[in-house]
């Protein structure tokens, strides 16, 4: 087995697969150390929005977390240290980018090639995930500005910021961790917001030297902070999916939080979203709205109409002179796989198949492209819970189908398209009911077409990706 990529979803189905016995296997990462997206986000605030006992494998729990929002660091130790508990270093081969992968009709393998190597796989395994590619903004001028200028994902901290004037382009989940961050150092701070965040208070908490006794001890208190955010993600989850008692207990919520901590009613009212609740993601922040309202910050709500050479014109016309650029503006969503070449059965391009959007049997299997097995593919995402409780599903029942298909002799497998067809029917009539189809977010194609979320609870997909029927394939 080929995987590309070393972040959390790639040794999801390394552990998956360590612990089935399963050894045969090669793990291609572009970088030259494991962690994904937790190696690449460094900006100062960079942490989890996820409770750590939830964001963890659940297998390898962690009783030395320094909070229940762990940092970044933080993270990356983890991985690290899951890395190299279970020895899976020498399984990776780093500094290795993927360029394209093809499958052999005549031998049923796959022959994938780097800049340098080919290699030759039964099954290709790809897990570079949904949230990788910086996606910098359409903005005339973006490179005009004569100043340092990055992506919040690719940031410089060769930068000195303090005293400085800095625009922070973007109010999403990284912009929100930012901003608190560094608005103590600048000199001023211009924040440019296109739509209102929703916001809800951050319960984080320091983990002592008491509480990490306790974990190591008794494991079962870990677990029980554990299945208390799951079902707090279940219970959130219906707010998405439509259910108006809860979405209005989750409004409430929001409302408060803003009303404490922002007694301008000016302010207030532009920090107030004017779209249905959990259309775009929900943030967790309790110091985000303190810092918009510090003297040193303003909020520009007035579109962009250009980047200068010394800073940002607004449509109304008005220059706003700054020394630094910082573009909190996510990343590229509907890109699937985009940056390697994935060619099925006849030829086939995997690009040209999802022209109409990203597509897939459980986010996992696309037919015509046998023994191809994604981690955190097509409308694998979650607007509540934590990833790595659905990167272990996927893993789950990648390793099933595995066995299964040794069982029968089978040495290539591809789903049926009737049944991929069904799913995904059924996926995106669901996903019309919910809260991300009410308003235009990046959970959605140009097309409208949601290739990103999930439209149930976790609880849903791991029944769903519990047993393998391999009825619904068939030999390539």
């Amino acid at each position: 087995m080929l995987i590309v990529g070393a972040g959390l979803g790639g040794l999801a189905i390394a552990l998956e697969l360590r612990r089935a016995g399963i050894d045969d296997f090669v793990i291609l990462e572009k970088a030259a150390d494991v962690g994904g997206v937790w190696r690449e986000n460094t900006y100062p605030g960079a942490a989890v929005d996820v409770p750590s006992p939830y964001y963890s494998y659940a297998a390898e729990p962690n009783p030395e977390w320094p909070r229940r929002y762990s940092e970044q660091a933080d993270i990356l130790a983890y991985i690290h240290d899951v890395v190299d508990r279970h020895a899976l270093r020498r399984h990776i081969v780093f500094e290795t980018t993927v360029r394209s992968a093809a499958y052999d009709d005549a031998t049923g393998r796959w022959h994938v090639e780097t800049g340098d190597e080919k290699y030759d796989a039964q099954f290709f395994v790809p897990a570079t995930g949904q949230l990788s590619i910086p996606l910098l903004p359409k903005i005339p001028g973006l490179d005009s500005f004569a100043g340092p200028a990055f992506h919040s994902a690719q940031w410089d901290h060769s930068v000195d910021l303090a005293g400085k004037t800095v625009a922070v382009i973007g109010t999403g989940a990284s912009a929100i961790q930012i901003i608190p961050k560094i608005q103590p150092e600048v000199g001023q701070l211009l924040v440019l917001q296109r739509s209102a965040p929703y916001l809800l208070p951050r319960m984080d908490r320091e983990y002592g030297p008491r509480q990490h006794r306790v974990f190591r001890k008794y494991p079962v208190v870990q677990r029980g902070e554990r299945l208390f955010w799951w079902l707090f993600g279940e219970f959130w989850t219906f707010a998405v999916l439509g259910n108006p008692v809860v979405d209005r207990m989750f409004r409430a919520t929001a409302a408060g939080m803003r009303a404490l901590q922002i007694r301008d009613k000016t302010l207030r009212a532009k920090l107030t979203p004017d779209y249905p609740m959990g259309c775009k993601r929900v943030l967790f922040s309790s110091d985000y709205y303190p810092a918009v309202a510090a003297p040193n910050v303003r909020l520009e709500t007035t579109g962009i109409d250009a980047i200068t050479a010394t800073g940002i014109r607004t449509v109304d016309g008005a220059e706003h002179a700054v020394d630094v650029l910082v573009y909190g503006t996510g990343f590229a969503t509907q890109e699937f796989l985009d940056s390697i070449e994935i060619r099925g059965a006849g030829g086939e391009l995997l690009s040209q198949r999802w022209a109409d959007g990203a597509r897939a049997y459980l986010g996992i299997a696309v037919p015509g492209f046998p023994n191809l097995l994604i981690m955190y593919g097509p409308n694998t995402n979650l607007g509540t819970g934590s990833i790595i409780y659905m990167l272990e599903r996927q893993a789950r029942y990648i390793r099933g189908l595995i066995e299964e298909m040794g069982r029968r002799g089978m040495a290539t497998a591809t789903v049926r398209a009737d049944v991929e067809q069904g799913y995904d029917d059924d996926v995106q009539a669901r996903l019309g009911k919910t809260a991300w189809a009410s308003c235009v977010s990046w959970y959605q194609s140009k097309s409208g077409r949601i290739s990103s979320n999930w439209p149930r609870n976790v609880l849903a997909y791991s029944r769903r990706t519990a047993t393998v029927d391999l009825a619904e394939y068939e030999p390539a």
